[in-house]
């Protein structure tokens, strides 16, 4: 993503593919999608507020879903090997 991108608070993913193996970023993405956002700019753009992270591992530790419940996840990876292809990876 580019500078420009985070700044625009309407920026529309221009294409879509689906992740084919596990790293941090697609552990992050998944997460962000169990809330239901495309992505930590979605969020961002949404909710306006700071990303809880785990320091040890930086990935996402809670999100506030649409309907202000909030999702909490475990410091270790959640997103298993049958689910990976299930993640959405959007370019903007």
């Amino acid at each position: 993503m580019s500078c420009a991108v985070l700044l625009d608070n309407n920026a529309k993913p221009k294409s879509m593919s689906r992740a084919k193996q596990w790293t941090g970023e697609i552990e992050d993405l998944y997460r962000f999608q169990q809330a239901g956002y495309r992505d930590e700019l979605e969020y961002r753009q949404i909710k306006q507020v700071e990303i809880d992270r785990w320091p040890d591992t930086g990935f996402v530790k809670k999100l506030q879903r649409r309907d202000n419940t909030f999702y909490y996840y475990n410091r270790k990876r959640e997103c298993e090997d049958r689910e990976v292809h299930k993640v959405k990876v959007y370019a903007y």
